[in-house]
């Protein structure tokens, strides 16, 4: 979607900006029959922001890679964040085949096997007293759900956000979500929303001083006695923002303290993708309601979930979410062997040496180039952000709108965030071969883009 004539760079949320040409010159490079499939995908499918018209026509993707039509491969740091043990992971792909030989639905009323396993499995993992799930297809539809509950175990109907939250595209997720873009035209939204700023860690209003942060929300859940709920993403995936210990403890003790319930919003970030099964576990707290989505269901099936605790199972007059789809065997098998691979091979383990790995070589290409003003990350998620105070915001998104386009000409895809935030989340399965590679393309791009000066 073309932006240019947009007069505030605050539009910018996330995605492929286009303020540029690199689009157009992109399209003119790509094969006759690759044109033909894109004229036609913008044909059929409704065109909306961020993500169209499309860049490429993909045939085939298995482990760190996609391919396109052409064969030409691409380490994939997006993956939409489905992509914890790689694409087309063999021991998934095998179990749902043989999935597929047995039960392939389960009608409400019934329950089967494997979807009773895949609770079982998912629940062990959970803290103590975080022993009850919902089932649902997408992540949207967890976030439904964790709101409905709160609503019904607290009595209250208000929520406190953070602005800039992400938490899915259907109608009550962006009421609650932060981004301008997916509120565009779309009011009047569900009320009983307070939105609060969040705890930045680089040019934030709290930056280098999150007591500030945690006294504003104190302030907000002590003057409304009807908010019944805080949810948050635990860390903001988009352009990967941290909050502190420090912040999240204390938001915990605030909720306890006002009776609000925590929910986080774990869907893209969990899995290991921080070096723990589930992020909240790198600050020492728990929710009370845990949504998670996205990798559960392995690059192949969606499948997402909300997991919660045991004495809010009280509700069975209450419909908090039925779903075609809620006990899907596939869906289930898929969750079930993603939780397995996790641990059969070690991959909290392998994330935390590739963190470190993944610092040191960010960290020395933050001192190598004065474009990039922060580098931030854990695990395997990671921000670059360009910088605006050498140059106009509209400059910084220019330049990491050519960075994108150069690091796709040679393999690598990644998201871009805000405008200026080059967001790198690649599969937990990586080898150390293919991070050399990603990593050697993005100090070329900085390199052709005169980032130095």
């Amino acid at each position: 979607m073309d932006h240019t004539k947009q007069d505030k760079q605050e539009y910018i949320v996330e995605g492929d900006i286009n303020l540029t040409s690199g689009r157009k010159e992109w399209l003119e490079d790509v094969g006759e029959r690759t044109k033909e499939l894109l004229e036609k995908d913008a044909k059929y499918f409704m065109h909306q922001s961020m993500s169209t018209p499309c860049l490429d026509v993909l045939k085939y993707c298995e482990g760190s890679y996609i391919e396109n039509i052409s064969g030409k491969k691409y380490l994939d740091f997006h993956g939409n964040n489905v992509h914890q043990i790689g694409f087309s992971h063999p021991k998934l792909v095998a179990r749902l085949t043989e999935q597929l030989q047995g039960l392939t639905f389960s009608t409400r009323r019934y329950t089967n096997e494997v979807a009773i396993q895949f609770a079982e499995k998912l629940t062990s993992l959970t803290p103590e007293g975080l022993n009850r799930i919902l089932l649902t297809p997408n992540g949207s539809s967890a976030i439904g759900i964790a709101l409905k509950l709160a609503r019904a175990v607290t009595g209250k109907h208000k929520v406190v956000s953070f602005w800039d939250s992400f938490h899915g595209a259907s109608l009550d997720a962006i009421s609650v979500g932060g981004e301008s873009v997916f509120q565009e035209h779309m009011g009047p939204l569900m009320p009983g929303v307070e939105r609060i700023p969040p705890p930045i860690t680089y040019r934030g209003i709290f930056e280098g001083n999150e007591d500030k942060a945690l006294e504003y929300l104190e302030y907000v859940l002590s003057k409304d006695n009807q908010i019944g709920a805080f949810l948050a993403e635990t860390i903001r995936n988009t352009d990967v923002q941290i909050p502190s210990v420090t912040f999240w403890k204390g938001a915990r003790e605030l909720c306890t303290k006002h009776g609000v319930l925590l929910i986080l919003d774990e869907i893209p970030i969990a899995l290991g993708r921080t070096g723990k099964m589930f992020a909240f576990e790198e600050f020492g707290i728990e929710p009370d309601i845990l949504c998670l989505g996205k990798g559960l269901g392995g690059g192949i099936i969606p499948q997402a979930a909300i997991v919660t605790r045991e004495e809010y199972n009280t509700f069975g007059h209450i419909s908090l979410g039925h779903y075609t789809h809620e006990k899907s065997p596939l869906g289930a098998m898929a969750g079930l062997t993603v939780l397995e691979v996790i641990e059969d091979e070690k991959l909290l383990e392998k994330v935390k040496a590739d963190e470190a790995y993944m610092k040191a070589a960010l960290y020395k290409l933050h001192r190598k180039y004065s474009l990039i003003g922060d580098v931030r990350g854990i695990g395997l998620l990671w921000g670059i952000e360009l910088v605006t105070n050498r140059t106009t915001k509209e400059k910084a998104v220019a330049e990491a709108e050519e960075i994108m386009y150069e690091c796709l000409r040679q393999g690598l895809s990644f998201k871009v965030s805000k405008g200026n935030v080059l967001q790198l989340s690649p599969p937990l399965t990586i080898t150390r071969e293919e991070l050399d590679k990603a990593l050697e393309i993005l100090n070329e791009a900085f390199l052709k883009t005169n980032a130095i000066a």
